[in-house]
């Protein structure tokens, strides 16, 4: 019997998928995937089965969540074509705690799914990206995913209380106690969450719920320069403290390829500035609007804002948060010789800001579009052809585009990596800049927990013999 008629033989048919192009893409379009079969387990016994036999085949598994992962982590191009185990299917709620504020759902609950079902019980789940609408819960964990509100509610690894997941043998391990304190022996909820689907498949997780903040508001203010924005950060966080839930930076090339390309969206400065920061508040007393009026005002008075446009309504904070999320779709229409997710210390970021254009302008001509998450120090830092030129004219420029960037990053004490994960695209990255120690340690893990490697083989670490 081969590996095909074994797997139909352990999973019901209503798991079995057709090999379908959706499937073996990504969403930048740099790599097409391959498969031997697409599977849908529907319960955690029917994961351990799949990966027991795949096991015993010595045949490759590619983890599959909501297909938004921007690193190749959820698409092998090369090698043995693998068995792609979507988590489609396993979307139910296990348990929900109104009282103690705890959701566990299975794996491939869909973000805003998750959203809606804590907003209907006074809490918020505060994990919030644009891809919200299509991410799975799984994939998030499995990259420990950031967004926007980690300067308040932290990673996705600080919104879990426990996970349960299937190693690659089959065992199953369940750690899904919602009890916040519970220091018995190794944490293996850790060590799965921002693994990439490489030493387990992570099932189902409890969820931290947070109360729901009882008003909110937001305020997009121009700001002089980065190192303004930056101290107009410290202002807000003094003034407010943890009501700041997000703040965002984003410079004019943003509002200028929105302009040029679209989507349409509301632009709210007559004159558009050079720098700007949105900033998000979320309180339980108090007026948001009379806070983002304060610190307005006392930012103009030290000269860090220029101009500025405060919420007046629900959907005036969802139309500027439609800028923020929209930059990236703008981005991807004018199409990038080298996007970067980084993150250098909150501190260093204007220095950064101002040092990489002068290290570009060795290798080329480009424009650059710079925005992100300033409270955690993560800049999507992007680099642009010039007008009337595409990508495919600076092919051959983008490794040194990429090495200039990283190499910049990693002299100012930073991660090449912030909140997308190493996939297969940063491999190399990850040889080149992390600790050689860390690296013996994941090696030696992964070793122990996936000795046949068959558990998205090349994603984070290089792939090698058996």
């Amino acid at each position: 019997m081969d590996i095909i008629d074994r797997v139909k033989a352990v999973l019901p048919q209503a798991a079995i998928r057709d090999v379908a192009d959706a499937y073996l893409e990504e969403p930048r379009g740099r790599w097409h995937g391959q498969a031997l079969a697409v599977v849908a387990p529907g319960t955690v016994e029917e994961v351990s089965n799949l990966l027991k036999t795949c096991n015993e085949f010595g045949v490759p598994v590619v983890p599959y969540s909501g297909g938004t992962g921007l690193v190749g982590g959820q698409i092998k191009d090369g090698g043995d074509a693998p068995v792609l185990l979507s988590l489609e299917r396993m979307k139910a709620v296990r348990a929900f705690d109104a009282e103690a504020g705890t959701l566990t759902v299975e794996a491939g609950a869909i973000l805003q799914d998750v959203h809606g079902m804590a907003e209907a019980e006074g809490w918020i789940f505060p994990l919030t990206l644009a891809s919200q609408g299509s991410a799975r819960i799984g994939g998030l964990l499995a990259t420990n995913a950031g967004g926007v509100n980690v300067i308040r509610y932290g990673n996705a690894r600080d919104l879990v209380l426990g996970v349960e997941a299937v190693l690659a043998d089959g065992t199953v391990v369940n750690t899904l106690s919602p009890l916040r304190k519970n220091n018995t022996g190794y944490d293996l909820r850790h060590l799965l969450i921002g693994s990439e689907g490489t030493l387990g498949v992570i099932t189902a997780a409890s969820l931290r719920l947070f109360p729901k903040p009882r008003e909110t508001g937001a305020a997009l203010m121009a700001v002089t320069s980065p190192d303004a924005a930056l101290r107009l950060l410290r202002m807000a966080q003094a003034r407010i403290g943890e009501g700041v839930s997000a703040f965002e930076l984003m410079g004019r090339m943003g509002f200028d390829f929105l302009a040029e390309v679209g989507p349409d969206v509301r632009q709210p400065f007559e004159n558009t500035p050079e720098w700007c920061c949105l900033i998000d508040l979320g309180l339980s007393h108090g007026s948001c609007e009379e806070a983002l009026e304060g610190l307005y005002m006392e930012a103009a008075e030290e000269g860090l804002v220029e101009d500025g446009v405060i919420a007046q309504s629900g959907q005036q904070r969802l139309d500027f948060w439609d800028i923020r999320e929209n930059i990236p779709e703008a981005n991807r229409r004018i199409g990038s010789v080298s996007s970067h997710d980084i993150s250098v210390p909150v501190a260093r970021i204007p220095n950064f800001i101002t040092s990489a254009p002068q290290v570009l302008a060795k290798v080329g001509e480009f424009r650059i579009n710079c925005f992100g998450h300033m409270g955690d120090g993560n800049l999507h830092y992007n680099v642009f052809p010039m007008p009337g030129q595409t990508r495919a004219d600076y092919e051959n420029k983008r490794d040194d585009v990429k090495r200039a960037v990283h190499d910049l990053v990693h002299e100012f004490g930073g991660s090449v990596s912030a909140e997308h994960g190493i996939g297969r695209l940063k491999v190399g990255d990850l040889e080149r800049y992390g600790d050689p120690g860390k690296l013996v340690a994941m090696r030696a893990i992964k070793a122990a927990l996936d000795p046949n490697g068959i558990l998205n083989p090349g994603a984070v670490l290089r792939q090698t013999p058996v």
